[in-house]
């Protein structure tokens, strides 16, 4: 859509504000600032400075007979919290009262807040109190500003507007939109996701692909008239233009953007007003700052020698007996590595075990594809300047953690980012580092394994074959729980990325999109490092068409703190909410447990080359309550499947399988179908088929209570094996195997009945252990894998 966006008037008040000392914008800006987006209809407005008197020719330039009054200070964003927005006859005597009025009691309101712990105390006013306190905010407020009272068409709930940018540490520019006013934090915490507000990066959206989020908010259906007794005050056209304005603006005034001389921290429009179809921005505020130098680009192409190395060398082995760096050499060696190309680094043997050992770093012979320290962390920074003033090694796995994660270590860190690009920047390459504080990597297709975690604790399928999964996390201990959890994963690479001193989720991922044998790729993450949050959403949108699955959770769900410095944007849209709205839009099916993220992966391990057509789901179990609970858990926060319809063929084909086997007087033919106790396996196997082969049918549910006599679900409990290939175990993979549509099974028990489960998902089979589960995690990853398809269309 064409935009009317004056982005040099924009940048004129960037700077006139930069000039004299200051890092926002007053309200009165805000409003200028508006217009130059293209906003059609600011109010008019009248800055009043403290120190100017008000003369009777100011008001009459202000159309009306009533003016608002709002206070003016740096450091008071939520005016309405103070009493600092007030309404008045637009008579010179009683503006002149109100103004006095509001300069006397304003900052005795707000020292009573701070106080009382009712609001955050900016920087400015931290460690005053009392006297101080109201004095140090009475001499920061500016002076007030006269603003046209427009009162909107209608006063009630869902008819005001918020909308905002916001620079997040993680995702770059953010646009907002959604229920605005002074309760728009409330709406946001009393309302299902999604439905409140929309968060998108500006980066990666567009406005009609935000506006269509936006559409399924419930702030669209009010003000588009879609509700009871509600009328339309605002045309699509407008709300797009907006969209679209602003995804502009903020795409320009972004560290992403090299021009830019100014960078928006927060743009804050809350809220926008609605009266004969002009959208009225009432209230606003905006913080920016100067350009900020971009980091030099990291060379992930070394990433391949992180994960297929000719040659290792390792530091931190004994040669007594079991530490770290000998658990990892012994597991280096039992996946398959070349011992003749593995350096151990001791400066006091010459071998240990079969493996020949070298004094030191700088005695290995030629520079080393992979490097391992599994030292402690008061050696790294030394050793780290080491290999980058010799350029020892093409990439580096850092073992050891206490390298800055404590506070007050913070240093440390900063200190080896600064080494590392500092070297990059004048060589244009460097050695890349994975962690501190890793557990180490697994890499099949590298013939190595570097985890410290012994093979009795931790038994890996060795072996070359085929492998396509990657598993990375930042937390060690969550990789190696879900490999000794799961017994289905299997994966090709798994990676504990640590800190991301260097090397970043993002890299990671855009490595493994290279490769066209992983299929699925999971994440389990903490935190992203500057910016790359946005770089990792790119990579995931990249990852789509290519064909990957992109499973993620992220950990730390605490929202952003609503603090004296920030809008209501930071409390409605907090690092979790932004978070999971890019790397979804993005196309990853973002878990939000771990319950959820070990479906979601069972599911791509088991389905990825499985047709999904759409969300009609059958389903069939031996007992009622799975029925009924799988048809009441078909609707979802974020998914929606349906009961399919079906068709003449599957009817007859049922009512005929029951008949034969004498259930037709107890089994009605519908969806979910409740085959009862009695069925047997012959029932269970052409009713599945059945269902399978309905074209009505996108994906079948078959939930087996195995308690029932009439089925051989047990080990031992009959001459015949319950895996012989009449019974349960063989009949439903054959039928799994020879249909291009999803087979989740569902086994409702006790360990009693593991070996039944483990059995099957042996056969490749996706098993739950409750129905429940297995329908929301179904009804998850159709969807996700619905929304790729749209990705992969364009």
């Amino acid at each position: 859509m064409e935009t009317h966006v004056d982005l040099s008037a924009i940048q004129g008040l960037f700077e006139k504000a930069h000039q004299e000392g200051r890092d926002f914008l007053y309200e009165f800006e805000v409003y200028e600032l508006i217009t130059h987006v293209g906003s059609e209809s600011p109010p008019r407005w009248l800055f009043l400075p403290g120190e100017e008197r008000l003369q009777p020719e100011m008001l009459e330039a202000i159309p009306g007979e009533k003016v608002v009054v709002k206070v003016v200070s740096p450091n008071i964003l939520h005016k309405s919290d103070v009493d600092g927005v007030r309404i008045v006859e637009k008579e010179n005597q009683s503006v002149l009262s109100t103004i006095r009025r509001m300069k006397a009691e304003i900052p005795e309101a707000f020292a009573s807040l701070i106080e009382s712990g009712k609001t955050h105390a900016p920087e400015a006013y931290r460690g005053l109190d009392g006297d101080a306190l109201t004095q140090a905010i009475s001499n920061d407020i500016k002076g007030v500003i006269l603003v046209q009272f427009m009162p909107p068409d209608s006063q009630e709930f869902g008819n005001e507007l918020l909308v905002s940018l916001r620079w997040t540490r993680e995702f770059g520019m953010i646009i907002n939109a959604g229920l605005g006013g002074t309760d728009t934090e409330l709406y946001a915490s009393r309302f299902r996701k999604g439905q409140a507000v929309v968060a998108a990066s500006t980066a990666m959206v567009d406005g009609k692909h935000f506006f269509n989020s936006f559409k399924q908010t419930i702030s669209y259906k009010k003000l588009a008239g879609l509700t009871r007794g509600q009328k339309r005050i605002v045309t699509n056209d407008q709300l797009l233009e907006c969209f679209s304005a602003l995804i502009n603006t903020g795409n320009t005034f972004s560290p992403l953007n090299a021009e830019a001389r100014f960078h928006i921290d927060e743009l804050e429009i809350n809220p926008f007003a609605f009266r004969n179809y002009l959208m009225l921005p009432l209230d606003g505020l905006c913080r920016f700052s100067p350009a900020r130098k971009q980091p030099v680009p990291r060379p992930i192409d070394k990433i391949d020698y992180l994960l297929h190395p000719k040659t290792i060398g390792l530091a931190g082995v004994s040669a007594k007996g079991a530490n770290v760096g000998r658990i990892i050499m012994d597991n280096i060696l039992a996946n398959g590595f070349d011992p003749a190309n593995l350096k151990i680094i001791h400066p006091d043997t010459d071998r240990i075990g079969n493996i020949e050992t070298t004094p030191s770093l700088n005695t290995l012979p030629g520079k080393t594809d992979l490097l391992i320290l599994a030292v402690g962390a008061n050696q790294i920074p030394e050793l780290i300047d080491n290999i980058l003033d010799n350029d020892l090694a093409e990439s580096v796995l850092l073992i050891p953690g206490g390298m800055g994660e404590k506070e007050g270590q913070e240093h440390v860190t900063v200190d080896l980012k600064q080494k590392i690009e500092a070297v990059r920047k004048e060589k244009g390459t460097s050695t890349v580092f994975l962690g501190g504080n890793s557990l180490g990597i697994l890499s099949h297709p590298g013939k190595y394994d570097a985890m410290f975690i012994p093979d009795n604790k931790l038994p890996k399928k060795r072996g070359d074959y085929t492998r396509h999964i990657a598993l990375i996390s930042q937390s060690g201990a969550y990789m190696i729980t879900r490999m000794s959890k799961l017994a289905f994963l299997d994966p090709a690479y798994a990676l504990s990325i640590g800190n991301q001193l260097d090397l970043t989720a993002s890299d990671i991922l855009r490595y493994m999109n290279q490769r066209e044998d992983i299929t699925t790729i999971c994440f389990y993450m903490e935190g992203f490092n500057d910016q790359d949050g946005l770089t990792f959403a790119e990579a995931v949108r990249e990852a789509i068409p290519l064909g990957k699955e992109i499973i993620f959770y992220k950990a730390g769900r605490t929202p952003e703190g609503k603090s004296a410095t920030s809008g209501h944007t930071a409390s409605i849209a907090g690092d979790y909410m932004v978070c999971e709205s890019c790397i979804s839009q993005a196309g990853a099916m973002v878990a939000e447990n771990f319950t959820i993220f070990e479906g979601l992966l069972r599911l791509s391990n088991a389905c990825h080359s499985k047709k999904i057509s759409g969300n009609r789901l059958a389903a069939i179990s031996n007992a009622g309550y799975e029925s009924v609970g799988i048809a009441d858990n078909i609707l979802g926060e974020d998914y929606q499947l349906e009961m399919a319809t079906f068709d003449t063929k599957t009817r007859d084909n049922l009512t005929d399988v029951m008949a034969r086997n004498r259930l037709d007087s107890l089994i009605d033919v519908k969806n979910p179908l409740d085959i009862t106790p009695m069925a047997t396996e012959e029932v269970y196997e052409a009713s599945i088929k059945a269902l399978l082969d309905d074209e009505n049918v996108d994906a079948v549910i078959a939930a087996v209570v195995p308690l029932t006599p009439i089925l051989h679900t047990l080990e031992g409990e009959d001459s015949e094996a319950f895996s012989t290939e009449q019974k349960l175990v063989k009949r439903i993979p054959r039928l799994a195997a020879e249909s291009d549509k999803p087979l989740v099974i569902v086994v409702d028990s006790g360990p009693l009945y593991d070996p039944l489960a483990n059995a099957l998902e042996d056969e490749g089979l996706p098993v739950f252990r409750s129905a429940d589960r297995a329908v929301t995690v179904l009804g998850k990853y159709i969807h996700g894998r619905l929304k790729a398809a749209e990705i992969k269309v364009g």
